[in-house]
């Protein structure tokens, strides 16, 4: 038994010492790789993205990513943009070819042969009236009629008399006295008959008083349709009770308020283009052919007209409209697509394509100014000739954020404005969910001050900004920069957001 386990504790001694020795080298094999080649292992590989990081702020895409993003690139050119602003409207009759029918004489409605919503021609019966007053001016005409044949007979006789000396000279005066007063009664009479409706033919046949007819018709005074009836059979009636009104509805006139402080840069004959919601498809153009000289007490605002026309009857009164008008233009400047402009942080940038690099493109900040549809000018940042990118802007954003360029930087709750070399002095607030950033400017008086106002996000109330004081309200579209131009005085002003939730500040150095 001794010599058996002798043998059997040498093995075991041996193959412990294999694995030792086994387990060692593999550690040292394991120690032996780079690190790399650990991590590799560990976690899977992502594809490296194309675009590249540039100083300066800039993205270089490949061919790949440029038809991948549809990158469209356009040249800036020198235009002129007319301004245009959007009011609320609505389509109304037009004044001019509106009538209100009346019966002209007094009595009572026996027949009423117009409905409402109906189509007339002028000259067709609406209703008819039986008035006795009708038929006592009949009576009146055909007595004065025959009293004044009577007396020209008369005065025949007298003037044989006076010739033959039967009579004296102051007889004839007295009958021709007589019959000028008999002349002036029958044209009363006949004037009065046609006032109440009688044509000259049906009063010069009037001779007997079997021709005397206690009713008569009230006809439309022109072509249109009925849009208000108050005559019913049986109603008493005069001249003052309206009974029908009737519209030319071949052309509408569109009524919009339009503020205050927009009144200066609207005037007769300006452009304006009238679309309706109920009509998405139809747009009419026509001409400011009105503004009311007297304000609204109430709302501050004077009624703008637009003529358009209605041939086929479409457009409806009392419907819904939206007047754009385009205010007084002006100089050449620097244009672009509104669709080039993208909004980071608190400041509007371009994406401008390198002429050098191909697939190159380099973020510049811009100011910009006006807009005219599908287009915005640019006060600064851009030249004429230049070339930004006006399709896939979004995509270049998106890449600078993800490669760490974003540039942003938390918004002040104080600010001062700079003064550019044109002598004006600018400032910038953005609009967020918490309010106005910064929530209080400092500006030099005296010195004319652009304030540009962008909203950023929709998780807002603030999507007006207001200047009480000013009377100015300005609407805050979705990341476009809105432009409010003043010249500080020495008192501060303050300015709130449409909902009087949010305020903001201006003082003066």
């Amino acid at each position: 038994m001794t010599g058996l386990t002798a043998p059997k504790t040498l093995l075991v001694t041996v193959l412990g010492i294999g694995m030792i020795a086994g387990a060692g080298l593999t550690y040292l094999a394991l120690r032996s790789q780079p690190a790399s080649s650990t991590a590799a292992v560990a976690t899977p590989s992502k594809s490296p993205s194309t675009a590249t990081r540039m100083p300066g702020g800039s993205v270089t895409l490949s061919a790949d990513d440029l038809e991948r993003a549809q990158i469209s690139v356009t040249a800036v050119e020198a235009a002129t943009l007319s301004e245009s602003m959007a009011i609320p409207a609505l389509v109304a009759a037009d004044a001019y070819k509106q009538t209100v029918v009346t019966s002209l004489v007094a009595g009572r409605v026996t027949r009423v042969l117009a409905e409402l919503g109906q189509h007339v021609q002028r000259g067709q019966v609406l209703a008819q009236i039986y008035s006795p007053e009708l038929a006592e001016a009949q009576r009146a005409y055909i007595s004065v009629s025959a009293a004044l044949q009577a007396h020209e007979q008369q005065l025949a006789r007298v003037d044989s008399l006076v010739a033959i000396g039967s009579a004296s000279r102051q007889e004839l005066e007295m009958a021709h006295a007589e019959h000028a007063a008999l002349t002036t009664s029958i044209e009363g009479a006949r004037t009065r008959l046609e006032l109440i409706g009688l044509s000259a033919e049906q009063v010069a046949s009037l001779s007997s008083a079997s021709q005397i007819a206690a009713a008569t018709d009230v006809r439309a005074p022109l072509d249109g349709v009925v849009t208000t009836r108050q005559a019913n059979v049986g109603a008493n009636v005069d001249g003052t009770i309206p009974l029908f009104t009737i519209v030319d509805l071949s052309s509408v006139w569109v009524e919009g308020e339009l503020y205050e402080h927009d009144v200066p840069s609207v005037g007769v004959g300006r452009p304006a283009t009238v679309t309706f919601s109920a009509l998405p498809d139809l747009t009419l153009r026509g001409a400011i052919s009105y503004i009311d000289p007297q304000l609204s007490r109430d709302t501050r605002t004077a009624r703008v007209r637009v003529e358009i026309p209605n041939g086929h009857e479409q457009l409806r009164l009392g419907m819904y409209a939206q007047m754009r008008i385009d205010t007084a233009g002006g100089r050449v400047e620097p244009v672009i697509p509104k669709t080039a402009v993208q909004i980071v942080g608190d400041h509007a940038v371009v994406y401008v394509a390198d002429r050098d690099t191909p697939g190159r493109f380099v973020e510049r900040s811009i100011r910009t100014g006006r807009e005219a549809g599908d287009r915005i000018a640019i006060e600064s940042g851009l030249a004429v000739g230049e070339s930004v990118v006006s399709a896939g802007s979004f995509y270049l954003r998106a890449e600078r954020e993800r490669l760490g360029q974003t540039g942003e930087s938390s918004a002040p709750t104080t600010s001062t404005g700079q003064v550019t070399t044109e002598g004006r002095q600018t400032a910038r607030v953005r609009v967020t969910e918490k309010g106005f950033e910064p929530a209080r400017i400092t500006l030099k008086s005296g010195v004319p001050a652009l304030i540009t106002f962008v909203r950023t996000t929709d998780a807002t109330c603030a999507k007006e900004v207001v200047f009480p004081s000013l009377n100015v309200r300005r609407e805050l579209p979705l990341n476009e920069a809105v432009i409010i131009e003043l010249t500080p005085a020495r008192a501060d002003l303050g300015f709130v957001c449409g909902m009087g939730m949010f305020k903001g500040s201006i003082a003066w150095e």
